[in-house]
Parts: C-alpha cells; structure tokens; sequence
C-alpha cells in the first residue's frame, strides 16, 4: 500500500512517494520513464492509450488524441471533440490519472492515497475540477497542494539536515501554466509569503510562437499554403516546434523542418533567433516575478536563493533573466520536472501521519516529517458580490489576496428590498471592486425569510479559505436566525449524479 504525489502537468506529468525513511522519491512509469506526456488518445474499441505512444499516435490520428487538457480544467468542455465526441476536461484528466496511479501501483503495491498539485494561481473551480477528476479516476486524493509550495517543500527536505534557512523565490514556469512564489525557509517549517502568476503562459507558448514563425517562413517560400490549416501538418509542425525549442536549450543551432501540401522546407534556427521570437513572453515573466517581490514587502537582497521548477526552466534565456533580475545564479540542484512530484508526496505523508496522529496518538512512521509546519496563502482576493444604491454591482473583498491561511472573515450586509423572501450570497475571486471583472466563484442561498422583513434587515456572511485554497461560504439571516452553510453552486461544476457517470466511463475503458 502506498501513498503518491501526482504532479498533473500540461504536458507532462510525474509520480513520487516517499522511501523507508520518508524521502520522497520519483516512481517511473511502466516504461522506465519518469516523465508521462500528459496526451490521451480515445481507440474506437473502448480503449486509451496516454502518454508518449498517445503523441506518436497524434500523427496520424489527430482527431482522437486530445493534450493540454490542463488548460481547460474548469471549463464545461475541452473546446473542441475528441474521438468525435464532446468532454469534459476532468473526464480526460481522470484517464491520465487512472494510468499514472496503475503504473505506480505496479511498483509500490495498492494506491491508498494521493496529493495532486495545482498551479498556485489557480482559482476555487479550477481546483474543485482537479479534485472532481481525482474521484472520476477512483483515487483517493486526500489533498490538494500548490505547486510552487510542493516544490519548496521537496528542497527543504533535501539533505541531511533540509535545506538552508533562508527566504527563497521559486520560478515555476511548465508547460502550460507559470506561478512565481515567495517562501520563508525554516527547518521543519516553510511559510508562503506572496504569490503571482499565469494560468495562460507556459512552455506551449514558445512553441506556439515557433509554429506562427515557421509557418509564416514556410508560406513565403512555398507559394502561400498554411500549414496550420490542416490538421495533420499542423501535428508535425508542432512537434518539431517543441522538438527544436528543447534542442536549442543544449546547443546553439538547429534545423526546422516543415512538410505540407507536398512541399518540404527546412529553415535554420539559431538559439538567438529563438529568444528574439519569444522575448515578450519572458519579460512577461520577468514583469511577474518583479511584481511578486513587491507583494512580499522584500527587496533582492532579502532572497537567499532563487529555485527553478517546471521543464520549461531548462531554456536558457530563463536563468540568464533571472540572474540579471535577482543578482544571483538560479538553484538547480533537484530535478526541475520532478520536484513538484516529490514534494507532493511528501505533503501527502505529512497530511496521513497528522489524521493518524489525531485519530491513535501514533508516533510518527516517517521522522523526517514529523512536526513539519506548511503555510500558505491565497492566490486570488476573495469577496462577495455587493449592490450598490445606483444598481452598479461591486466586490467586497473579504478575505485579501497573499492571506494566509487557513483564513475566516465575517461580515455583516443588509437586504435591498421589502419583504424578501431568499437573499443569494454570490462569492467572487478577483482583484477588482467592480464585480463583473471578478471571477464568480459561486453562490448560496438563504431561503425562507421570515414574511414581511423589512428592507435593510441584516445577514450574516462568513467566508473561509483552506489551507489548499478550498472555499467554504456561511449564510444567516440576522432576524429568523436561518442559516445556509450548503455547498456552493458553481457554475458549470459537475454534479453528483455526473461525477458518477464519468466514472463509471472511465472505469470501462482499457487504459494504457
């Protein structure tokens, strides 16, 4: 029996779980592989395929291999068919999950639970996707974690004696998502203190980039056809696209190669040619990581070290920027497409030996992570949403952005109107007092008013924030007493009754 960390990547993902002495460790996939693609390809015999053979298969199939599913997570759909058919983000993440965690189980023995990361700028739906797709995949996730903060987490155990005491920056920049955090080391003990970041910026944009460059290069020479207006070329540009972007983080010069429409070009590409193609997209890193440094009240030289996470960090425009901005050379020193992994792991033994600790008095299995103190913080302001006299709609912000937590505020409003019978509560995530440029997070209600209440009566809200950015919401009327402490509705959320559906298609496949 064995519990895991998950780091579900968009476009790759790795597994870790701790060792005899509570150090976590990367768990290969079947195929010896550290590293899974996050890409499912849907057979027309009820079968998946995910992982690498899942892109080979893209190459032909276009049409039924579906990637970056990350990127939608917390949309109704995944924006366009797969197999022909339309799905849901957490369905096709769920498949991921499934063979991560078999795989895993074909080493370490039964899966009894695990922890999935989240970028830290992830919002309250896009999390609740997360967990949704965990229990569509039959998994026992016990907890969700902040990537950048399992990061940390896996640095502070390393060593003999953890990590240096220190106030470390962790730039976390993957495949399809970039968080930037601040951290204050300790031993035993780490403590978020800002976090910034981009769930839209990420390794695929660089390769997006490469594609719009190439295919511009390819029309001017091949007498006009595009290359990204057919599906299949469009594959195998994309992949040579990401294919030249990682050689150029290991030598200076490479080969583009684009075949479309019976024409075959080839186009030099240097390392500098490439960093001039994407240099707007990493001082959009470099504006965000500036940016956290000011949310945290720190100048540079309070930054002990800057840590790298996410594959994207091997391009070495990134280490260069960071160097110049923070006056100090990147720390390298863990696997940056495996760290994520292994501090979820460990998040996932220390969340398990505190619920045993509670329920038994156990002493702890793992000494290394006994008394291990994580605190986070909220990516996101949380607020309601409140009407004004003129019927402009503001956000109240209730809880700030970079609080930690866990954290409660309570606040008291008032009805608007004679004799109202419901009052809605809608929540809202954002930075902005102007409700409609907020994210609306969900809502609940107080039903059954007492009769003729008067205009101005008043309710009670309190909102809550856990410790893995969950949102909790309370609801009283101040003059019956009536309380509503349901679960929000989110918009676009999956019910009960859907959540088993999915399941159940999933448990039917035959995945490999």
């Amino acid at each position: 029996m064995a519990l895991i960390g998950i780091d579900l990547g968009t476009t790759f993902c790795a597994v870790a779980a701790l060792d005899e002495r509570g150090r976590p460790v990367t768990v290969p996939n079947r195929d010896g592989d550290v590293l899974t693609p996050s890409a499912v390809y849907l057979g027309p015999d009820g079968t998946a395929v995910v992982g690498q053979p899942a892109l080979d298969l893209a190459l032909d199939y276009p049409d039924r291999v579906a990637t970056l599913v990350k990127r939608r997570i917390g949309y109704p759909d995944l924006g366009h068919p797969v197999a022909g058919r339309a799905f849901r983000p957490e369905t096709l993440s769920a498949v991921i999950l499934r063979k991560l965690a078999a795989d895993a189980a074909q080493q370490l023995g039964r899966v009894t639970g695990c922890v999935i990361t989240v970028p830290a700028y992830f919002d309250d739906t896009r999390r609740k996707a997360t967990m949704d797709a965990g229990r569509i995949a039959g998994l026992d996730v016990i907890d969700i974690v902040d990537e950048p903060s399992a990061a940390a987490l896996a640095y502070s155990l390393q060593g003999a004696d953890g990590a240096t005491p220190g106030t470390v920056l962790v730039y976390d920049l993957g495949g399809g998502t970039f968080d930037v955090t601040v951290v204050s080391l300790g031993k035993k003990r780490f403590r978020v203190l800002a976090v910034e970041g981009d769930v839209r910026l990420g390794g695929k944009d660089w390769d997006d980039k490469l594609v719009g460059w190439a295919a511009d290069r390819f029309q001017r020479e091949a007498g006009g056809a595009d290359p990204r207006l057919d599906p299949l070329s469009l594959v195998a540009l994309q992949a040579a696209a990401e294919r030249a972007k990682r050689t150029l983080s290991k030598v200076e010069q490479t080969t583009l190669t684009v075949s479309h429409a019976g024409h075959r070009v080839s186009m030099p590409l240097s390392r500098g040619e490439f960093e001039s193609i994407t240099k707007d997209l990493l001082v959009r890193t470099r504006l965000t990581t500036q940016q956290v440094l000011r949310q945290a009240g720190l100048t540079w030289d309070k930054i002990d070290r800057v840590l790298l996470v996410g594959g994207s960090t091997h391009m070495p425009a990134v280490g260069r920027m960071l160097a110049e901005v923070t006056g100090r050379e990147p720390d390298r020193s863990l696997a940056v497409s495996e760290v994520v992994a292994r501090g979820a792991a460990a998040h996932a033994g220390i969340v398990y030996q505190r619920e045993q600790g509670i329920r038994r008095g156990d002493t702890p299995v793992h000494e290394l992570l006994a008394d291990v103190i994580e605190i986070s913080v909220n990516a996101h302001s949380l607020g309601v949403e409140v009407k004004q006299p003129d019927g402009t709609r503001r956000n109240d912000i209730l809880i700030a952005k970079n609080t930690q937590l866990p954290a409660a505020v309570t606040r008291e409003y008032f009805t608007i109107g004679e004799g109202q019978s419901r009052v809605r509560v809608r929540i809202l995530q954002g930075e902005s007092p102007q409700a409609a440029a907020c994210i609306p997070v969900g809502e609940c209600w107080i039903d059954g008013l007492p009769a003729e209440l008067p205009k101005g009566s008043p309710v009670e809200v309190r909102c809550g924030v856990a410790a893995n950015g969950r949102i909790e919401v309370t609801a009283r009327d101040r003059t019956s007493g009536r309380s509503a402490t349901a679960t929000i509705h989110r918009p676009g959320g999956l019910t009960e009754a859907q959540l088993t559906a999915e399941a159940e298609w999933v448990r039917g496949l035959k995945i490999q």
